[in-house]
């Protein structure tokens, strides 16, 4: 069976993409587990930062989703 799913780098809210990378979780979890993989990847969250990302920012960035892809690989 062909995979039809194409990933895009695109505005996402920060609990949106959260969630395509742990669909089975709740919002709120997902979000806690992203921000902690973020944290804990090198370099990660300084590059999110030197790409505009403020801490209380509701939404990533193409940009910044980029450097998350990047780093994590495609959700």
């Amino acid at each position: 069976m062909k995979n039809t799913y194409s990933f895009q780098c695109r505005v996402y809210g920060r609990t949106e993409l959260a969630q395509l990378y742990s669909p089975n979780t709740t919002p709120q979890s997902a979000y806690n587990k992203l921000q902690r993989w973020i944290r804990r990847y090198p370099n990660l969250y300084e590059q999110l930062l030197q790409a505009g990302h403020r801490p209380h920012q509701r939404e990533y960035t193409p940009l910044q989703v980029r450097l998350i892809v990047e780093a994590l690989g495609e959700p």
